[in-house]
């Protein structure tokens, strides 16, 4: 990936293996506005970017560049997983379509939260929910941090109810509260099966849930979240129809390491042509 950090800006030009709409509209984030096309304001923390696509080349304007770096997963290569992952032709077909497409590295925080209120919802619901969320953090002037964990305590189920959360809100108060048990930071040092038995037990997280924050919390790419379009993916690559538990074992076994980023590919591809 090559890239340049300058004081208030990185500048990508390998738009090959970036491209901020891809990233951004692959399901994984919440967090973010589109102001044009190829012209997106991105919130992570208490940290705000502005991506744009202009001369051939990404300007991600920020005041931390080197957060971003970090945030967008620059200094990993992204031809090289493209090549690995490519094991059949309707996978190529994937890779190609979301070319542009990288996993970030977002806050473990803000993903446990987001992806419980993802649960049977739209994205536009999620997004503006996360949104009027983020206003019971700190008033960056054009912006508002996502909360703390402490100031998430002060958030009634009354409040997380006229945000949009609906049902989840219960789960939202619950899990805020289970989360005072552990160090989020220590438990990046479990492994997958721990971790995913820890997630499990959390309010309103289930299989796919727990799977969406293992990959977009942790990084954990030994795992596969299936949903309604992941399993349609599975029935044109097996021409078999299983549960979801062993269709999530078969795509790992079948992208090993790999298979965190197979499922962003597939998962983009196919809910993108089967919308139209």
């Amino acid at each position: 990936m090559k890239y340049e950090v300058q004081k208030d800006k990185i500048l990508v030009e390998d738009t090959q293996d970036f491209d901020i709409s891809h990233i951004l509209e692959c399901g994984q984030v919440f967090t973010y506005k589109k102001n044009g096309e190829n012209d997106y304001d991105v919130y992570s923390l208490d940290k705000f970017a502005n991506v744009k696509y202009d001369n051939n080349k990404y300007i991600i304007s920020t005041y931390d560049p080197e957060y971003f770096v970090q945030y967008f997963d620059l200094d990993t290569d992204y031809e090289k997983i493209k090549k690995n992952i490519s094991r059949n032709e309707y996978v190529i077909k994937a890779v190609k379509y979301g070319h542009g497409i990288r996993i970030l590295k977002q806050s473990l925080l803000e993903v446990i939260i987001g992806f419980i209120i993802s649960a049977n919802n739209n994205i536009k619901r999620i997004m503006k929910t996360m949104q009027l969320l983020r206003e019971y953090g700190e008033n960056k002037g054009k912006y508002y941090s996502f909360p703390t964990l402490e100031k998430l305590h002060d958030i009634t189920i009354d409040d997380f109810k006229n945000i949009g959360a609906g049902y989840r809100a219960q789960y939202l108060y619950c899990t805020i509260r289970q989360l005072d048990q552990v160090n989020l930071e220590e438990t990046k040092k479990w492994d997958t099966q721990k971790l995913k038995k820890w997630l499990l037990s959390l309010c309103g997280v289930g299989p796919k849930v727990a799977d969406c924050i293992l990959l977009f919390g942790y990084g954990r790419c030994d795992c596969f979240p299936v949903d309604t379009w992941i399993e349609k993916v599975y029935i044109d690559i097996f021409k078999k129809k299983e549960n979801r538990t062993k269709m999530s074992e078969d795509l790992v076994k079948y992208f090993d390491k790999n298979a965190g980023y197979a499922q962003q590919y597939l998962f983009f591809y196919k809910r993108s042509f089967d919308q139209r």
